[in-house]
């Protein structure tokens, strides 16, 4: 700079090849992830769509029964019957429809109980206003409205009466317009009259679409969905097991994705959270299966749909076994490879047992077949006796320090140690020396818990130390805790399988009550 008016210094500065100039920055919040991509939208709705048919098929029927209830407004016949209380007809359709046969049944129940009833009231309540003079008629309607209002909102609080929440609703606001536009209109009764038709026209054209033109069953997803569940089960049991046995303890995953449960590797684990999750799933959809009429394979009246909850209930009994096995795959405290691996043939055996038995009792219940499991629960039992008679008898193993199960694997190549007679070869000392001081730091990497570095065993005394007596006591306790790790996974693989008995009997009561057929021996 040289002090004069108007005078500028130019400063040019070579940015790096991967430098981005500001102007080529994007806002905050504006990213690819951000920006509405068509095609992308569109390969989502196809996905969607194919992963379940039904439910093109569920919105193809909406539309279809939308369409014939607003024929009745755009030809002019109809219209000039029931005039502009034929929307209540579209109301209802939209209202009404359902996905499933029995979700329809129920909620057209509801809908009709609290429309005559709402009808019903609004008649009785504006003959007694107009009775009344004209004076006293807005209160007494006034009054009714707030009455009503608080006995619906009241009473579907109520908890034997929360299946009909819906019809509580549909009385309150279906009487408040009856008796606000009778009041208006001066025709209570007709008004009421037209709009109770308008109700059931809709609700029989909802009806007959959702019955007639491709069905979609509650009670048929109920059953598949805990045929699934026995199966997800299963595969996560298996997957769990193969996992632990195989993991050697050099892949370790982060605490955030532990914390999180993000599992790439794990798709049956993802799905097993789903099973879990599934209690009001299963009730929604037995509550629905309740109303609709015998159908397909569900010929005969009252159904157990209820029995189909139990199982569902037991079930997850046994996957919260399962998730507690999980957590021992990915908990900080492990056992040494080689010591799973001792008891490797156990319990892999009784893991194929128990999932061959979960597969077999989702496939009787797929099939509506009432199958023996007799051999199945015996061999499985057999397999369990040999896990515990296994633990029972090395259960030394698990509690204290054994050279051959858990210190490192020694170098294929012998080590090159200097002949006693002669004189010590410096080199050779060195290359031992250097060998052990190796396996003591992978000693101490490996029985440390939490983990610690090398260097801070080192400056507190470590092997070398003064006190090196108590950190073997130490290393051994670690030890021993890593040990019985394994102890707390094979218990709980033994608790699966004793949970799995209580699961037999409710499938075997389910059998009895659904009348499923006798299999053939």
């Amino acid at each position: 700079m040289n002090g004069k008016k108007g005078s500028c210094v130019k400063i040019d500065i070579d940015l790096p090849s991967k430098a981005i100039a500001p102007e080529q920055l994007k806002k905050p919040g504006v990213g690819a992830a951000d920006e509405f991509r068509p095609g992308q939208w569109i390969r989502d709705v196809w996905r969607f769509a194919k992963d379940d048919p039904k439910r093109v098929i569920f919105a193809l029927k909406v539309g279809l029964a939308v369409l014939l209830v607003s024929l009745l407004i755009l030809f002019r016949a109809p219209y000039d019957v029931f005039g502009t209380n034929i929307i209540w007809s579209i109301l209802t359709v939209a209202i009404m429809f359902e996905y499933t046969v029995g979700a329809t049944f129920n909620k057209g129940f509801n809908r009709a109980l609290g429309s005559i009833a709402a009808g019903v009231f609004a008649i009785a309540v504006m003959q007694v206003a107009m009775s009344s003079g004209h004076v006293a008629e807005p209160f007494v309607i006034g009054f009714s409205i707030f009455l009503i209002g608080t006995v619906t909102s009241f009473m579907k609080l109520w908890p034997t009466l929360t299946q009909y929440e819906y019809g509580f609703r549909v009385t309150l606001f279906t009487y408040c317009l009856i008796v606000v536009s009778g009041y208006r209109m001066g025709t209570p009764v007709k008004t009421a009259m037209d709009r109770l038709y308008s109700i059931a026209i809709g609700g029989l054209v909802a009806v007959l679409v959702n019955v007639l033109i491709f069905p979609i069953w509650a009670g048929e997803q109920l059953h598949k969905e805990l045929v699934n569940h026995f199966n997800t089960v299963a595969d996560t049991l298996e997957e769990c097991v193969k996992k632990y046995l195989a993991d050697d303890g050099t892949d370790r995953p982060e605490f955030d994705k532990t914390v999180m449960d993000d599992f790439a590797d794990e798709p049956a684990f993802r799905k097993c959270r789903t099973t879990l999750n599934s209690s009001a799933k299963l009730d929604s959809l037995a509550n629905s299966a309740k109303w609709e009429p015998p159908h397909g394979r569900f010929r005969h009246f009252f159904y157990p749909w209820c029995e189909y909850v139990k199982v569902g209930a037991v079930l997850r009994h046994c996957a919260y076994e399962v998730m507690a096995l999980h957590g021992c795959l990915h908990s900080e405290i492990q056992a040494p490879y080689n010591l799973r691996i001792a008891f490797q043939p156990e319990i892999q055996d009784a893991t194929n047992q128990a999932a061959e038995l979960l597969r077999s009792l989702g496939k009787d219940i797929s099939n509506m077949k009432r199958g023996l499991q007799t051999t199945l629960l015996k061999r499985l039992h057999s397999s369990t006796e040999r896990l515990q008679r296994s633990i029972d008898i090395h259960s030394y193993l698990l509690t204290t320090t054994h050279h051959e199960y858990s210190s490192p694997k020694p170098p294929s190549k012998p080590l090159d140690l200097p002949d006693p007679t002669q004189n010590p070869v410096p080199p050779t000392i060195h290359r031992a020396e250097s060998y052990h001081e190796t396996m003591r730091k992978q000693q101490k990497r490996l029985y440390s818990w939490p983990s610690r570095e090398v260097d801070e065993f080192g400056e507190e005394g470590g092997f070398g130390g003064g006190d090196g007596g108590e950190m073997i006591r130490r290393m051994r306790a670690l030890e021993s805790t890593a040990a019985m790790s394994l102890a707390t996974f094979t218990s709980l693989l033994i608790e699966f399988v004793a949970r799995l008995d209580h699961l037999v009997d409710a499938v075997d009561e389910l059998a009895k009550m659904a009348r499923f057929k006798e299999e053939e021996i």
